[in-house]
């Protein structure tokens, strides 16, 4: 995500197993295949991003984006798909790093109580709107 105009994600860090069955997917994520090579694209789309990818051997894989504010988020995909590695860095490209905050307070409320009450078709409107309720069984 930027702002005003700024790329905020300035790392993507790649860490996996190059053995253990839950870094499969990112294992063929990672490889050049004839048909695509999803890193480069990934890569040339996102210039501005510095991509490090390192070897964690007997951990889970995670992927971790480190933003110009100082913060970092870590997410990890374990057993995950190749869909899900996608989303996942688009997602980190797409957010600005800073943490979730929760604006203002409770529910909005007004100096004076409300008057109002439960509309029903039994109440009183006054002398010049009379209609008649014909209840259908």
């Amino acid at each position: 995500m930027a702002t005003r105009g700024i790329q905020q994600l300035q790392k993507l860090r790649i860490r996996y197993c190059e053995h253990g069955g839950s870094s499969t997917a990112i294992r063929s994520y990672l490889q050049k295949s004839p048909t695509s090579n999803h890193l480069i694209d990934f890569a040339t789309t996102h210039p501005s991003v510095q991509i490090i990818i390192k070897p964690r051997n007997g951990h889970h894989p995670y992927i971790q984006g480190e933003y110009l504010t100082g913060q970092s988020k870590q997410i990890c995909v374990k057993n995950s798909s190749e869909g899900r590695i996608k989303e996942v860095m688009s997602m980190l490209v797409n957010t600005s790093g800073r943490k979730i905050t929760r604006l203002g307070g409770l529910a909005v409320r007004g100096d004076c109580m409300s008057v109002q009450g439960v509309w029903t078709p039994m109440l009183s409107l006054g002398k010049e709107s009379s209609f008649d309720v014909k209840i259908v069984g």
